[in-house]
């Protein structure tokens, strides 16, 4: 890439792989690895893993997979004007939720709960966990092998604690430095995604309402002029017109911000970028505050609302009875499952069990945790066909 800034991510300034590899041919390094991560069985299971609703619940609700669509080509945006790295903007993006459960962020808690005596659960470490140790699909080693750079956009959140097991990729964690440019803008490209495609859903389900969302300064001005220019168009469209220039005024606000932040900062090098005390990438202090506004009310009206929190309820008890179950018992794990769990006892005794059950009900999909708790703790199912997985 000809045109990149000289403080951008490129193949020449790059840490590279933890197992070094001849260069690809006709593919930038990043560029590979968005296709690892593409071709892999965790970004495919994305599909069937809920944004907000349980999967289920319909077929138009966005999931994991098509929210991380949306969020690269936000990034991929933002990236292209700023001109930082395209490709590995795109490979963070798609990769950002690889290590979320099933059921959300409802999952999430349920796990994290679970695995308290055995070092919490946390998805951006676990997205970690997929591309370093959980994909076996290569000869020569385990996970995709990426590119330090993916995996240190992948790392968003990381204690003190667990920065020091997990060495240089968190180092920052424990320095006080800060990710490439290309790890920040995806941060807030995740960030404008899901809380504009939120409210699409939540308009869509019905659990949040135009007369609601009026009184939310951000939504409002859009809807005035969505409503002042097209005088006859159904709910539909008005909804689309409106989140759609929700996203550009916020897209619009972060370039600008950050390309004056990146100016004033005089950057020469990727170093430069790390040295800084406080992330460059950002949205204007007006803009922050009509996004905190927005992120509120989703969170009082959408995310709290009854049936929301009756389906994660749910997701709760599904996931907590599935961990409590294989830990009581390894044997009624699938045989592959089962195998890690005893390979990872023999190195960390209860706590590597723990990791290894873990590993198998995160990479479950929504349905998937339903079907085999189905299996596991309904009687019907006690016939032999029905016990196949």
């Amino acid at each position: 890439m000809d045109n990149l800034a000289p403080y951008a991510c490129s193949d020449e300034n790059s840490r590279g792989r933890i197992h070094p590899e001849d260069s690809p041919v006709y593919r930038n390094q990043f560029q590979r690895d968005r296709d690892r991560i593409i071709h892999s069985a965790a970004f495919r299971r994305l599909e069937y893993k809920t944004q907000v609703f349980v999967n289920h619940e319909g077929d138009l609700f966005r999931t994991r997979l098509t929210h991380s669509l949306e969020v690269a080509q936000i990034a991929r945006s933002i990236a292209r004007e700023l001109r930082l790295h395209e490709d590995l903007a795109e490979a963070i993006a798609l990769s950002h939720d690889l290590g979320h459960t099933p059921f959300g962020h409802a999952g999430q808690t349920a796990l994290n709960h679970c695995m308290k005596d055995y070092g919490g659960f946390e998805h951006n470490q676990q997205s970690l966990r997929v591309v370093d140790k959980l994909e076996h699909k290569y000869a020569e080693f385990h996970g995709l092998n990426l590119m330090f750079e993916t995996r240190e956009g992948i790392l968003k959140h990381c204690s003190v604690k667990n920065a020091r097991l997990l060495g240089e990729v968190a180092r920052r964690f424990i320095d006080k430095t800060q990710p490439s440019l290309e790890a920040q803008l995806v941060d807030l490209s995740d960030e404008t995604a899901y809380s504009n495609h939120d409210v699409d859903d939540g308009l869509r389900y019905g659990l949040i309402s135009f007369d609601d969302l009026l009184e939310i300064k951000l939504f409002r001005d859009q809807y005035d002029k969505v409503a002042n220019r097209y005088s006859s168009i159904n709910e539909r469209q008005m909804i689309h017109e409106i989140i759609r220039r929700m996203i550009n005024v916020m897209v619009v606000d972060l370039i600008d911000t950050s390309r004056n932040n990146i100016e004033s900062a005089g950057l020469e090098t990727i170093a430069d970028v790390r040295k800084q005390s406080q992330a460059l990438m950002s949205f204007s202090s007006e803009m922050s505050a009509l996004n905190l506004e927005l992120k509120q009310f989703l969170r009082e009206n959408l995310y709290q609302h009854y049936r929301v929190h009756r389906m994660s309820s749910k997701a709760c008890d599904i996931l907590t009875a599935l961990f409590d179950a294989f830990m009581s018992d390894i044997k009624i794990l699938p045989p592959e499952a089962r195998d890690q769990c005893m390979a990872m006892q023999k190195e960390s005794g209860d706590e590597g069990i723990a990791r290894g059950v873990a590993d198998y009900i995160a990479g479950m999909t929504d349905r998937y945790a339903i079907v085999e708790y189905e299996r596991i703790f309904n009687p019907r199912q006690l016939s032999f066909v029905n016990l196949i997985p």
